[in-house]
């Protein structure tokens, strides 16, 4: 048996923005479709790519308080620290 996600809690709320932000990338592409202004495209990029690590930021907040908690209570905290700091590394350097 797997264990529940640590965003499990948010889930709906986190599905909710994804599918915002598909619509945003949908809305982009007809942007380009109907070579619209180079900013007001690269604004919606921008505005998409912001959405998109606001779920991040929202779904590492999850992990930590959940399963990184989890595994720390358990004596597996080292791992998972780890594992958490790399995956920061991750989106910092995207």
């Amino acid at each position: 048996m797997n264990p529940m996600p640590g965003y499990t809690a948010d889930k709906k709320s986190i599905q909710s923005r994804l599918r915002r932000i598909e619509g945003q990338v949908r809305g982009i592409q007809k942007m380009v479709e109907d070579d619209r202004y180079c900013i007001d495209v690269l604004t919606q990029v921008n505005a998409t790519k912001a959405a998109l690590e606001s779920v991040a930021l929202q779904l590492l907040a999850d992990h930590t308080a959940h399963c990184v908690t989890d595994a720390i209570k358990s004596g597996d905290g080292k791992r998972k620290i780890r594992e958490l700091n790399q995956a920061v590394e991750r989106l910092v350097r995207s």
